[in-house]
């Protein structure tokens, strides 16, 4: 039986990079048609530069965007040539269970899984950076860049609280600023200050037209002055969340940012929850497509491997439009972004049992 597990892992193996890079190659020569005038209107860009910081980085994102469509393609066309050929006919006659027929495909999706795995949470985010940055530089029109954050609010710890009605990250200055220190519900103290600016030398902020008032029992103090140079325990990058790019930042960084996201208030940050979650149900998703592929593919069909190929993409293109649904249903506030992202293959998961269940029970 290994002679006929290494057989069918080669040929799986071998048709989903075949058909991978297939499509790349496509995907690369419609990019460059669409993007070739814009390349040439900058004298000062290198043939090396669009090749190592753009292509390169864009072929390794497509490259882990089509694996799931690469995968599924893949093993539909190779199995069905094999039962064109009455190959499976001779394995079934063999005795061999259809449950052992499927060992070899499954160490194929596994190896697949784990070159997934480990491109969406650490290779891609990194490579991601580098293309969108070029793109930004080269490729998009310049316009002016909206670098104010309006109406933040920061949770320090339990029991500080930090508003900015409108800070400019690129001078580095804001206005209308507050901290607010509670005990419980019980407000304790307020500082305010009309403006705040940020000198990155020192690292303190400079705010002018201050007041603290300091609230107690049976009175309130209040100091005020034109002036003050202090520090706190942020700085203007813990403004920037907004801008940050969950697809830009490997796994371990996007944890630790929504870990101290949530710590300092954040409330919404499902967005970036969805995106840390299909990086992992994305490549699990290979045992379930290469499942569903085998069931269908597995039979000799009438009008040939066209028939089964035209209902495997039909099958491939509801997945992919429910995981997309899923995506954007699992980033609004409140929702379950692990469910959400789950539900697409719970759904085909079941769909691939029910396959697996009749193809055993005919074989």
């Amino acid at each position: 039986m290994k002679i006929l597990d290494w057989y069918i892992l080669k040929r799986y193996l071998v048709t989903f990079l075949f058909t991978l890079l297939i499509l790349i190659p496509i995907a690369v020569a419609i990019d460059i048609a669409e993007k070739i005038d814009k390349f040439l209107r900058h004298e000062n860009l290198t043939f090396f530069e669009i090749a190592n910081d753009y292509y390169k980085n864009f072929i390794i994102y497509y490259a882990n965007t089509f694996m799931p469509l690469a995968l599924f393609i893949a093993v539909i066309l190779f199995t069905s040539k094999l039962a064109s050929n009455t190959e499976i006919v001779a394995i079934n006659s063999s005795q061999v269970s259809f449950t052992r027929f499927l060992y070899p495909y499954f160490i194929g999706a596994t190896i697949v899984c784990l070159v997934a795995l480990s491109m969406n949470h650490f290779f891609v985010p990194t490579s991601s950076k580098t293309r969108k940055a070029f793109e930004k530089e080269y490729l998009k029109k310049k316009k002016y860049a909206d670098t104010s954050i309006r109406e933040f609010s920061l949770q320090l710890n339990d029991s500080t609280y930090v508003y900015i009605q409108n800070f400019d990250l690129k001078r580095n200055s804001g206005y209308n600023f507050s901290v607010d220190v509670y005990d419980g519900i019980e407000l304790k103290s307020k500082f305010t200050a009309d403006h705040i600016n940020w000198n990155e030398n020192d690292s303190t902020f400079k705010l002018s037209t201050w007041k603290h008032r300091k609230i107690y029992k049976e009175r309130d103090s209040i100091f005020s002055g034109r002036s003050l140079d202090t520090t706190f325990t942020f700085t203007p990058s813990d403004f920037n969340y907004k801008n940050i790019m969950a697809q830009e930042m490997s796994s371990p960084e996007l944890i630790k940012f929504i870990d101290v996201s949530r710590k300092r208030g954040i409330k919404n940050l499902n967005a970036y929850l969805v995106e840390l979650y299909k990086r992992t149900s994305l490549p699990i998703a290979s045992y379930i497509l290469t499942l569903i592929a085998v069931g269908l593919a597995h039979k000799k069909a009438r009008g040939g491997i066209g028939v089964n190929l035209a209902i495997g993409i039909s099958v491939m293109f509801i997945y992919v439009f429910f995981l997309k649904v899923a995506e954007v249903l699992g980033a609004v506030a409140g929702a379950n972004a692990l469910l959400n992202v789950w539900v697409p293959n719970v759904v085909f998961g079941l769909y691939a049992i029910y396959l697996y269940v009749n193809a055993r029970r005919k074989t």
